[in-house]
């Protein structure tokens, strides 16, 4: 075969340091946008970037050359700053995410879910939502450590 063919779409969700609810809607929307174009810069392509106040999730494709954790590393911490400089300085990411495998049958559904985030945040909080997708993904974890 004379070229690489990727398909790996990746669904990532990271919250704010201790779940702090400081992505207020009036920010929200830029800092989604912004996210999107660090995620091009480091490597990847992001279909949809959705999330509340106290976290994100991104729908991406990766490439054969950036891992996730290159990706993630750049759009945590480029964000991170903009932030800063666009009136929230007390703000922080956690130091942890979660990454799940999509299959490309399921990128319309993923892509469905994460932009109702503000209505499914509602009655489902973040951290009862991290674990659904924990079990649902058989990752290993232990209850003691997930939330420090």
């Amino acid at each position: 075969m004379s070229q690489s063919y990727i398909r790996c779409l990746v669904h990532l969700v990271w919250s704010t340091h201790n779940r702090v609810p400081v992505i207020s809607p009036d920010v929200r929307g830029r800092l989604h946008a912004y996210l999107g174009g660090v995620v091009r810069t480091a490597g990847a392509h992001a279909h949809v970037i959705g999330g509340t106040d106290d976290h994100v999730h991104l729908l991406l494709s990766l490439t054969a050359t950036k891992t996730i954790m290159e990706i993630v590393r750049a759009a945590k911490g480029v964000s991170s700053r903009w932030m800063h400089e666009n009136g929230v300085p007390e703000f922080r990411w956690q130091d942890g995410y979660g990454a799940f495998s999509v299959a490309a049958e399921a990128q319309e559904r993923v892509e469905a879910y994460i932009r109702r985030q503000e209505e499914h945040h509602r009655v489902v909080s973040f951290q009862e939502e991290f674990l659904e997708f924990l079990r649902r993904n058989n990752v290993e974890y232990d209850p003691r450590y997930i939330w420090t």
